[in-house]
């Protein structure tokens, strides 16, 4: 499994076979390494919630991709209203397997406009990452753990209208990755985080990784 981190909460995953993005939000993000018309392939767009810094270019790549759009009932219904046919509708709960590769949404404590925000997980070849999307801290952060095991987990620390670091701090302890990636922090003064502070203060429940945007970790 290939994360690229493409600063704010945007990723691109590479796993058999497969290009996937997660709320990838480009144009109008000042720490993206690249542009939405670079990406000229994509097999799934994963979108966590409709706010414009994570649904961001989903539906202008997918059209020029064909790539499946994935995310909660009320976006997709959106996708098909902006000319989007490859969709796969679902909610919190149960997964589903979208070009061999296994989804699930989770809770997450936030607001949208349309539907309501999540976190996902995604599990191919064995290995397990756990998008937190935006979202507050939450004690079923320990279900998620318990019954995903994530290997890999991306969360927010910036504060504001996520957790913020020590928040995000206590989410390590609830879900015990193996790794973790900090994401949606200093894309904009108003969520100027350190992650190094998080990396000391998180200590041995687990290993951060910090990737600066176009840096990529292999797992």
């Amino acid at each position: 499994m290939k994360i690229t981190y493409l600063g704010h909460s945007a990723v691109k995953v590479e796993v058999s076979n497969k290009i996937i993005y997660i709320d990838p939000f480009l144009s109008g993000n000042p720490k993206a390494p690249i542009t939405a018309d670079q990406i000229t392939s994509a097999d799934i767009i994963i979108i966590t919630h409709d706010h414009g810094d994570h649904l961001g270019d989903a539906f202008s790549i997918a059209k020029r991709t064909n790539a499946w759009i994935v995310s909660q009932y009320e976006i997709t219904v959106l996708a098909n209203e902006n000319g989007i046919q490859k969709v796969e509708p679902m909610n919190i709960g149960g997964p589903i397997s979208v070009e061999g590769i296994k989804i699930a949404l989770t809770p997450a404590w936030h607001t949208s406009q349309t539907g309501g925000p999540t976190g996902v997980i995604v599990q191919a070849l064995g290995k397990t990452l756990y998008h937190a999307g935006d979202t507050g801290l939450f004690s079923d952060m320990k279900l998620i753990g318990e019954l995903y095991k994530p290997d890999i987990a991306l969360l927010p620390i910036g504060g504001r209208f996520t957790m913020d670091i020590y928040q995000a701090v206590k989410a390590v302890e609830f879900i015990r990755p193996k790794y973790v990636i900090p994401i949606h922090y200093n894309t904009f003064d108003l969520i100027k985080a350190d992650p190094e502070e998080f990396k000391k203060l998180v200590g041995n429940l687990s290993q951060v990784v910090i990737l600066e945007p176009g840096e990529t970790f292999n797992y």
